[in-house]
């Protein structure tokens, strides 16, 4: 039998931790065999060249494309999607891929799925139909669903929002979140290890701590940051562990206040461009409650019973657990809300709370259904309407009325 290829698009460290026991199912399966399209910020020295984790796993990439990553100012995407959008046409030609498989909602993302739409390659998408108020992403991640022919989403209610905009429900599966298969898989360090590899002793208290533009909202990054700085500054014998913003507009000036601040506290402050996903999941596991606006305090975090401070609109509209507070991007709604994270009762609570995001199995779910799916593609897909809805117009069977 001869393997189809399956290309596993990966932009950036975060939806690579997410991607990889994936990645390792198709590698290792009978029926696929696997290419790697790496870009974006894994090939960005600034960033970290995470691409060399991609190596260190054991995984063979196939093709690289280099973005001009600039400023990250709205001109500076705009050639990024562009340089892009010809060097994924020209990867995928090489690869001949059978499938194309994208996670997420980036704009490396999108410009991939584009790429793969014009070139008649299936998309397989994972976690369509969440919502992320303050971002772009929310526009992004619709768009790329409407592109795509296979959905793997994290939760039903997501399942339900991306049938919601037209999709066949017999191509659409709830698998739950790949990155809680990564975090279930992956041998954390001890204490021990762990301060040898941050260079820190921790103290009493660590908060694990990242903050990303909310890039629908005009220059306001740099500002709200200060707000968390001012508020994480006033807790005594605490150890504060930084992951650096994205490539998003506006992550160089969060990244900067981070350096200063760093700089200014190096007893009890360290800060990382990426601590790959060990690392980080094992500080994770040793932290005392996750602070900013990452996803991974909405998703990870509730697998390892530790509280998150959400902070601002990045992560609005996004499916929660219990062990999530949200607060406004404020300094004193900061605090307070760090002050009943860390209290035992809710430290207590968290310990035991359900994850709304899966149990750590997607990655095998979603092979099991790739592999029926995969022999029943037809890219002329129509526009699906619920029951009482006329499949053609979108309007109701019912005689219309006009007023």
């Amino acid at each position: 039998m001869v393997k189809k290829k399956l290309c596993a698009f990966t932009g950036s460290r975060a939806d690579y931790s997410h991607l990889k026991p994936l990645m390792e199912a198709i590698r290792d399966s009978g029926a696929f065999s696997l290419r790697v399209l790496a870009s974006g910020a894994h090939l960005s020295r600034e960033l970290g060249l995470t691409y060399t984790e991609i190596v260190r796993d054991g995984f063979t990439i196939n093709e690289k494309v280099k973005l001009p990553l600039g400023s990250g100012t709205p001109i500076d995407i705009c050639k990024s999607m562009g340089v892009g959008l010809a060097g994924y046409g020209r990867a995928y030609q090489r690869m001949a891929p059978h499938a194309v498989i994208i996670l997420g909602d980036r704009y490396e993302a999108f410009t991939a799925a584009a790429a793969a739409m014009i070139a008649r390659l299936p998309i397989v998408h994972f976690n369509g139909g969440e919502a992320t108020y303050g971002l772009i992403d929310e526009a992004i991640r619709h768009s790329i669903t409407k592109m795509s022919y296979i959905h793997f989403t994290a939760t039903e209610e997501y399942r339900r929002r991306v049938i919601q905009l037209g999709e066949d429900p017999n191509r659409v599966f709830c698998v739950g979140a790949l990155s809680l298969d990564t975090l279930r898989r992956t041998p954390l360090l001890e204490k021990a290890g762990l301060e040898k590899a941050l260079g820190i002793s921790l103290k009493a208290t660590t908060l694990a701590v990242t903050y990303h533009p909310v890039t629908l909202e005009d220059e306001s990054a740099a500002a709200q940051f200060r707000h968390v700085l001012a508020a994480i500054d006033r807790l005594e014998n605490t150890t504060i562990i930084f992951t650096k913003a994205n490539a998003d507009p506006n992550g160089r000036r969060i990244n900067a206040l981070i350096d200063a601040y760093v700089a200014g506290h190096r007893n009890k402050a360290r800060a990382f461009a990426s601590l790959g996903y060990k690392t980080y999941y094992s500080l994770l596991s040793h932290a005392d409650a996750v602070v900013g606006n990452s996803s991974s305090g909405i998703i990870e975090a509730p697998s390892l019973g530790i509280p998150t401070v959400n902070i601002g609109d990045r992560q609005r509209g996004r499916i929660k657990a219990k062990s999530v507070l949200d607060c406004a991007p404020a300094a004193s709604s900061i605090f307070r809300t760090l002050d009943t994270a860390l209290s035992p009762e809710f430290r207590r609570m968290c310990r035991s709370v359900a994850n709304p995001y899966g149990c750590g199995d997607a990655s095998s779910r979603a092979l099991a259904i790739l592999e029926k799916q995969m022999n029943t593609i037809n890219l002329k897909k129509e526009f699906y309407a619920p029951p009482g809805l006329c499949a053609n117009s979108g309007l109701s069977r019912k005689k219309a009325h006009h007023g």
